[in-house]
């Protein structure tokens, strides 16, 4: 991590990014061809899940990429959260509180984010020291209406809804108060990389990133 860099500085750089991608593939190999596709459409920050048989490598291979920030997701123990940040994590995602997740990430200078869904579990999350919390999975809760209903009694904490989330909705949860959000399976489809149609992939990325004032590849 870069001296300059703290927790604010990469958690502005998430907010900035409007979109993470959610990498969530059967394979490695898969995974760092739709990292490879997005990067073509513009995309610099991606989120690796723990799902994929030896993510942590995969992190540190993509972490050693000049100008990419590579979070882990799907992080639910201490341990795969020290193993993330030693191979070159700069942001992790749990999928729900996990309080001892919260430790390491901080005295590495790493923003956290725990999931939530309900109010209680929101509150839960900032008192266990998130930085920002995941609503998941957000299209089964509710939608952008639920966000909306979570950013009306917590205005001060930064929502990231993850789950389901399509691209035509993409505008829709922004505007409900979403700080960004995380976008897997819609976005990132382990099928068409399996087909060789990653072009499809970045196309959309292109589009979403358009439709957003930034900047595409």
């Amino acid at each position: 991590m870069a001296a300059s860099e703290n927790i604010g500085d990469l958690l502005g750089r998430l907010v900035e990014t409007k979109i993470v991608p959610v990498i969530r593939t059967s394979t490695a190999t898969t995974a760092e061809q739709a990292v490879d596709a997005l990067a073509e459409a513009g995309f610099d920050v991606f989120e690796i899940t723990m799902t994929i048989a030896e993510a942590p490598a995969l992190i540190e291979s993509l972490a050693a990429r000049a100008g990419v920030l590579i979070g882990a997701g799907t992080v639910t123990s201490a341990e795969d959260a020290e193993r993330c940040l030693a191979a070159g994590a700069r942001f992790l995602v749990s999928p729900c509180v996990v309080p001892e997740v919260v430790a390491p990430c901080h005295a590495a200078g790493v923003p956290v984010l725990l999931g939530a869904m309900t109010p209680t579990e929101v509150l839960a999350a900032r008192a266990a020291g998130a930085d920002a919390v995941k609503i998941f999975p957000v299209s089964s809760a509710g939608g952008p209406a639920h966000v909306r209903a979570l950013r009306s009694i917590f205005p001060g904490v930064p929502l990231v809804p993850t789950g389901g989330i399509r691209a035509e909705q993409v505008l829709e949860y922004l505007d409900a108060g979403a700080a960004f959000i995380g976008m897997g399976g819609r976005l990132v489809d382990e099928r068409l990389v399996m087909a060789g149609r990653t072009g499809e992939i970045t196309a959309l990325g292109r589009s979403l990133r358009a439709a957003l004032g930034l900047r595409a590849g």
